[in-house]
C-alpha cells in the first residue's frame, strides 16, 4: 500500500492507496472535494491539486495536454497538477498534498 497524505484547513488525513491506483480516485474514496467532472479527459480542472514542494521531484512530468489545462486554472502554481492523470507507485509512498477542485 501507499500513502497519500491530504491537508486541508482542519489538518491532515493520511490514507493508503493501492499501486497503479489514480489519485483522483483515491482522493474521491477519502472525501476529499475533487469531482474529476470529465472523467479523466483533462478537460475540466475539477481534479485540481497542489503537490508539497518536497515531493513535486518526485512525480512523472505532465503531458503537455495536463499542462495547457493547467494554464487555464487561475488558482494553479507551480506545483499543480491533475490528479486525474496521476497513479500511484511505490516511489510516491509518502506522497502529500492539497486538493483544489
Amino acid at each position: 500500500m501507499i500513502q497519500v497524505r491530504f491537508l486541508d484547513a482542519g489538518g491532515s488525513r493520511t490514507v493508503d492507496a493501492p499501486d497503479g491506483a489514480r489519485l483522483l480516485d483515491v482522493a474521491r474514496e477519502a472525501d476529499q472535494p475533487l469531482e474529476g467532472v470529465c472523467g479523466g479527459d483533462l478537460a475540466c480542472g475539477t481534479c485540481h491539486v497542489t503537490i508539497a514542494a518536497e515531493d513535486w521531484n518526485r512525480l512523472p512530468p505532465p503531458r503537455p495536454e495536463e499542462e495547457d489545462l493547467l494554464d487555464l486554472l487561475p488558482a494553479a502554481t507551480r506545483y499543480s497538477r491533475c490528479a486525474c492523470q496521476l497513479r500511484l507507485t511505490p516511489a510516491l509512498d509518502g506522497l502529500t498534498l492539497r486538493c483544489i477542485g
